[in-house]
C-alpha cells in the first residue's frame, strides 16, 4: 500500500492526497452504522485523474470505493483501501433548452440541480429525503428515489445518458456516437458478455418472470437485473446496469436525466386513522389515484414527533394502534388541484377516520407536515442512549400485504426488545422504513441484531416476497442476503455480470455481493459518549453543505466523529495517532463557528457550539485574563483595535501588503500543516473617518423613538474606501431622514455584546459583556410607560446573540429588518439599473430572515445577484484574519457568479463585507449604505 500512495501522491497534487490519520479517520465514517478508515483519500477532480488512479490500483491491485456525499445507509461508501473522492471538479450542471434535460457531474448536490431546474417548472425524478445533501453520483449509484419518485421516476427511469469509466480505465460517452462506435470496437467482449446474459434471461421465462415480478415494487438488492429484459442494444443493458451498482462497475462521471414537471399547485392533507389496517385500506383505494404521494407513520412514529408546535393536537390523544396517513396532491392549476383533492377525498369517502380527512394549501403547514414527517427518523437518533447508534432499514412489499406486514415488523421489533422502534413509509410502493436503536459494545447486543436481521429475511422474502431493500441500496449491509432474496439462478447472474465488468474485483469489493454470511456484523461503526452537545449525533451528514471548511479540513459531521474517537481513545489510554495535534487545525483553527450546520441538522445539533467550547477549555491563563480584561475594558479593547489597525496601515505602506501578508501568515502558527496553499491575508480595512471616531451623539429633533446600538465592527474598522462615512453616521442619516428620533444607549462607545470572546469558549467574560448591553438597552428603550421602544443593531451576529440574551424582554431588530419593516414605507426610493451582489450571512440565515433582506435590495436593485452554493464567507469574526484559506474557500464558488458588471455587494455583518471584499475584488458594505444612496433622490454613482 505504501508503494500505491507514493505513486498517486506522483500523479495528484499534494491537497488532493490524504494520508494524515485524524482525515483518514474521518473520511472513514458516513451515514451508515459502519466505519472503516481507508488507507489513502485520493480527491479526484477530473475523468483523467480517475482514469489514472484506476490504473495505478490495477498495477497494484487494490481496491478502490467512490463518494460522493456519504449520506448512504447501507455501507458502500467505506473503504479500508483506496476511497476516492468526488471533488468539486465533478460538480457541473448543464440544463437544456426548456429544462428537458439536465446533464449534471456526480459532485452536484441533488437539490442544486433541482433549483437550476425550478425556472423551467421542471425537477429531476430522484426526491431522496437527503436531497438537500446528497449529490448526484450517489443519487445515481444507489437508484435512490424518495416519497413521490415511486419506481417510475427514478434514475433508472429517467436515465437519458452518461459518461462512465470502467475498471479498464474506458471512458464511454453512452451520447456520442464516435464515443459508442469506438467501445463497440474495442470492448466487443463486454458487450457480447451482456447481450448473451440478456438473450439467456429472456429465454428462461421463470428466470424472467422473477425478474419482472421483482421490479414491481421498490427494489435496490443487488445489481439492476431488469436491465436484461428492458433494453436490448448492450450499450444500453450496460448504461443501466450501472444505475444501481454501487460503484462496484464503474464511475459514472456524468448523467443526463430527463427530468419531471414540478407542479406548481399542492396541497397536503394528514388524516389520522384508528389501526394500521384501515390506514392500508385507504392506500390501496388511493393508488389508482392522481396522488403524488402517500406516507404511512404507525402509532410510535406519531408519539416521536406529537409535541412539535403546529400539529394537531389529536396526535396526543390516539390510541396505541393508530396510524396516519400524509396525503400530497399537486396539479398544473389550481383548479386541477382542487379536482384531484376531490377524487382523493372520494376514494377515502367509506374509509372511518378519526377525524374528518381535510387538504390544506397552505404553503407553511404543508411544510411542516413533511417537515414532521421527515423529523422521525432524527426524533429517534435524538433520544437514544449515550453509546448507542440509530438504524434505518428499508423494505417494500406488495402494496395489498402492507397492512398485515407491517403489523408483523412491529410484532417482530418488540420480539428482539426493540420497544422503541418507529415505522413509517412511502405506502404508495409498500415501502416501509423501520427505525430503532441499537448498541454494538457488546457481543451479546450484536448478536441480538443479528437474529433481528435474520428474522427480517424470513418476514419479507419467505413470507411476503417483498425486497430487502427497497431505496438505500444494498451495500455491506444486505450483501449477504442477495441470494437469499433473488434465488441462486439471478444471483449467478449478477456475479456474471460483476465479472465482466471487474475482473480483478478492485472497484468497492464487498458491496453488492459478499461471500461471507457475517459481513453485515463486521466494521461496525463505535458511537462513543463524547459531549452531551453532540452524543446525540447520527452522522448523517446533511449538516455538510452548509459548512465553509467542509472539503478544506473537517465538516461538522467529521468534527464530531473525530473527537468521539480521539476522546475514547483518551479514555482508554491509547495513542491518539497525532490526531490531537491535528484536531487543533483542522477541527478548531478551521472552524467559522456560523453554527449554520444546526439548521441543517435534523436534531439541531450545533457543532460550532462544541468548538467554542474545545476553545474555552485550550485558553490559557494569559488568555484567561486578557478576557477578563477586555470584558471590564471594551472600550480600550476597541482603542487598541483602531491602534494597531493603524500600526499595520503603516506596515503595509513600508513593506507592502503582500510582504506583510507573507510575514504574518506565516509567523501565526509555523509548521503547522495547512489545508493546501495558504493565500494572502485580507486587504487590512480603512480606519474610520476622524469625525466617525469621536463619541456618538443623540440625534436632534422629533420623531418616533428608536433605539440605535451601533456594533464593535463598524466603530473599529471603517469603510472600504477611503472618504466615506462610517456605518453609524449612515444609518443616524438614515433613521432622520424617514422620521425617526434615535436614542443611544448611555455610554455607548464603552459597550460591547461579548461576540468576540464567545467565539473563544469565553463565555463568563463574554456574557458579563451582553449583561451591561442589556442593561443599557432596556434603560434607553423604556417608553415611561410600560412598554419599549424598538431597538436596532448594525451587525447581523451581534443582533442574534442579543435577541437570545434579551430573551424576548424588548423589540430587537437586525438593521435590515427594522429597514424592511420601517423604512422602506417612509423613503422614497430610486432604484439602482447597477448589479448589486447580495451575501446573506449566516447570523440572517439562522434566524431566518434572508427573506426581508433579499426583499429589501430587490427594491433598491433593478439586478440582484444571489450567487449559488454560497452561504457561510468563512470569515468568522476573526478567522478571515487568522486562517485567511478558510475564507478563500468558503468562497471559492463566488467569482463565477459575479459579472464583471458588477461592482458592488451588500451585506450585514463588518468583518464579512471585509473578507468578501478581499476575495472578490468588489466593495462590499452594509446593506445600510445602498439603502441611505437610493433613498437620496440624486441618483449618484454606486461604485
Amino acid at each position: 500500500m505504501k508503494a500505491l500512495i507514493a505513486a498517486i501522491a506522483s500523479i495528484l497534487p499534494a491537497k488532493q492526497v490524504v494520508t494524515d490519520p485524524l482525515r483518514r479517520l474521518a473520511y472513514g465514517t458516513d451515514a451508515s452504522f459502519y466505519r472503516m478508515t481507508p488507507a489513502v483519500v485520493a480527491v479526484v477532480e477530473s475523468e483523467q485523474q480517475v482514469q489514472a488512479l484506476l490504473e495505478l490500483a490495477r498495477e497494484h491491485r487494490q481496491p478502490v470505493t467512490f463518494r460522493a456525499a456519504g449520506t448512504s445507509l447501507s455501507g458502500q461508501a467505506v473503504t479500508d483501501s483506496v476511497l476516492a473522492l468526488i471533488g468539486d471538479g465533478f460538480a457541473n450542471c448543464d440544463v437544456a433548452p426548456h429544462g428537458a434535460t439536465v446533464r449534471c457531474g456526480p459532485g452536484m448536490v441533488g437539490a442544486a440541480v433541482n433549483a437550476r431546474l425550478a425556472p423551467f417548472g421542471r425537477k429531476i425524478g430522484p426526491d431522496p429525503a437527503s436531497i438537500n445533501t446528497c449529490k448526484i453520483g450517489g443519487i445515481a449509484a444507489n437508484n435512490a428515489s424518495g416519497m413521490c419518485c415511486g419506481t417510475a421516476q427514478n434514475s433508472y427511469q429517467t436515465l437519458a445518458g452518461m459518461r462512465v469509466v470502467l475498471a479498464d480505465g474506458t471512458l464511454l460517452d453512452t451520447e456520442d456516437a464516435a464515443s459508442v462506435a469506438s467501445f463497440r470496437l474495442s470492448h466487443s467482449a463486454l458487450l457480447a458478455e451482456l447481450a448473451a446474459l440478456a438473450d439467456a434471461t429472456r429465454a428462461d421465462p421463470a428466470l424472467a418472470a422473477r425478474i419482472a415480478h421483482k421490479y414491481k415494487i421498490k427494489n435496490t438488492t443487488g445489481y439492476s437485473l431488469n436491465a436484461l429484459l428492458d433494453y436490448r442494444d448492450p450499450v444500453d443493458i450496460l448504461a443501466h446496469l450501472m444505475i444501481g451498482s454501487e460503484g462496484t462497475l464503474g464511475f459514472i462521471s456524468q448523467i443526463t436525466y430527463n427530468t419531471v414537471v414540478e407542479d406548481p399547485h399542492k396541497a397536503s392533507a394528514l388524516v389520522f386513522f384508528a389501526d394500521i389496517d384501515a390506514a392500508c385500506q385507504a392506500v390501496i383505494r388511493l393508488k389508482p389515484q392522481p396522488v403524488a404521494a402517500v406516507e404511512l407513520l404507525d402509532r410510535a412514529a406519531l408519539r416521536s414527533v406529537q409535541e412539535t408546535p403546529g400539529l394537531p393536537a389529536v396526535m396526543r390523544t390516539l390510541g396505541p394502534d393508530a396510524a396516519a396517513l400524509l396525503i400530497e396532491v399537486r396539479a398544473d392549476t389550481a383548479a386541477g388541484l382542487q379536482q384531484r383533492i376531490a377524487l382523493a377525498l372520494g376514494a377515502m369517502a367509506e374509509i372511518a377516520t378519526l377525524e374528518p380527512a381535510a387538504f390544506s394549501t397552505d404553503a407553511d403547514t404543508c411544510a411542516m407536515y413533511w417537515k414532521v414527517r421527515k423529523g422521525t427518523f432524527p426524533s429517534v437518533g435524538a433520544v437514544r442512549a449515550a453509546g448507542t447508534t440509530v438504524i434505518i432499514e428499508d423494505v417494500a412489499f406488495p402494496i395489498e400485504s402492507l397492512a398485515a406486514a407491517t403489523l408483523d415488523l412491529q410484532a417482530m421489533l418488540l420480539r428482539h426488545g426493540y420497544n422503541e422502534a418507529i415505522i413509517f413509509g412511502h405506502a404508495l410502493e409498500g415501502n416501509l422504513h423501520f427505525v430503532f436503536t441499537q448498541d454494538f459494545a457488546s457481543d451479546e447486543q450484536v448478536q441480538r441484531y443479528a437474529r433481528l436481521m435474520d428474522e427480517v429475511c424470513l418476514l419479507v422474502v419467505d413470507k411476503y416476497d417483498g425486497s430487502l431493500k427497497a431505496e438505500h441500496g444494498t451495500g455491506r449491509n444486505m450483501a449477504p442476503f442477495v441470494e437469499k432474496e433473488w434465488g441462486k439462478d439471478a444471483t449467478e447472474l449478477m456475479r456474471r455480470i460483476k465479472r465482466a465488468f471487474d475482473p480483478l474485483n478492485l472497484l468497492n469489493p464487498g458491496v453488492i455481493l459478499n461471500d461471507d454470511p457475517q459481513a453485515h456484523l463486521r466494521h461496525l461503526k463505535p458511537m462513543p459518549a463524547a459531549e452531551p452537545g453532540i452524543d446525540r449525533c447520527i452522522e448523517c451528514g446533511f449538516c455538510e453543505p452548509m459548512c465553509p471548511s467542509h472539503q478544506l479540513t473537517l465538516s461538522p459531521r467529521q468534527r464530531i466523529a473525530s473527537w468521539r474517537e480521539m476522546s475514547a481513545r483518551a479514555l482508554a489510554g491509547l495513542d491518539d495517532e497525532g490526531m490531537r495535534d491535528a484536531f487543533d487545525y483542522q477541527g478548531i483553527d478551521t472552524c467559522a463557528g456560523c453554527s449554520l450546520c444546526a439548521t441543517a441538522c435534523p436534531v439541531g445539533i450545533d457543532t460550532g457550539g462544541l468548538i467554542r467550547l474545545l476553545r474555552g477549555r485550550a485558553q490559557g491563563p494569559v488568555a484567561r485574563q486578557l478576557g477578563s480584561w477586555s470584558a471590564d475594558h471594551p472600550a480600550a479593547v476597541a482603542g487598541l483595535s483602531r491602534a494597531a489597525l493603524k500600526v499595520g496601515h503603516v506596515a503595509a505602506g513600508v513593506l507592502g501588503e503582500t510582504v506583510l501578508s507573507r510575514l504574518s501568515g506565516g509567523a501565526w502558527k509555523r509548521g503547522m500543516p495547512r489545508a493546501g496553499t495558504t493565500p494572502p491575508l485580507p486587504p487590512l480595512p480603512q480606519l474610520p473617518q476622524p469625525q466617525s471616531q469621536q463619541p456618538l451623539r443623540q440625534a436632534a429633533g422629533g420623531g418616533d423613538p428608536v433605539v440605535y446600538f451601533p456594533a464593535c465592527g463598524g466603530r473599529i474598522f471603517g469603510a472600504n474606501q477611503g472618504g466615506e462615512p462610517g456605518l453609524a453616521e449612515v444609518i443616524m442619516t438614515l433613521l432622520a431622514r424617514a422620521g425617526y428620533a434615535v436614542r443611544l444607549p448611555e455610554r455607548v462607545d464603552t459597550l460591547c455584546c461579548g461576540q468576540m470572546l464567545s467565539s473563544k469558549g469565553m463565555d463568563e467574560d463574554a456574557n458579563r459583556m451582553s449583561d451591561a448591553v442589556c442593561a443599557a438597552l432596556l434603560k434607553a428603550a423604556d417608553d415611561g410607560n410600560g412598554g419599549y421602544y424598538p431597538v436596532i443593531m448594525d451587525a447581523s451576529s451581534c443582533s442574534a446573540r442579543m435577541h437570545a440574551q434579551l430573551a424576548g424582554r424588548l423589540r430587537l431588530l437586525d438593521f435590515h429588518e427594522f429597514a424592511h419593516d420601517a423604512l422602506l414605507p417612509r423613503l422614497r426610493i430610486t432604484r439602482s439599473a447597477e448589479p448589486i451582489a447580495l451575501h446573506i450571512n449566516c447570523s440572517v440565515r439562522g434566524a431566518q430572515a434572508d427573506g426581508k433582506l433579499r426583499r429589501l435590495v430587490a427594491a433598491c436593485t433593478e439586478q440582484m445577484i444571489e450567487p449559488d452554493g454560497v452561504l457561510c464567507c468563512g470569515f468568522g469574526g476573526d478567522r478571515g484574519f487568522v486562517v485567511p484559506e478558510l475564507n478563500a474557500h468558503a468562497l471559492r464558488k463566488v467569482h463565477a457568479a459575479l459579472p464583471t458588471s458588477c461592482c458592488q455587494g451588500v451585506s450585514t455583518n463588518r468583518t464579512c463585507e471585509i473578507g468578501l471584499t478581499a476575495e472578490t475584488g468588489r466593495n462590499y458594505r452594509s446593506v445600510a449604505y445602498l439603502l441611505e444612496e437610493c433613498s437620496r433622490g440624486d441618483g449618484g454613482e454606486r461604485c
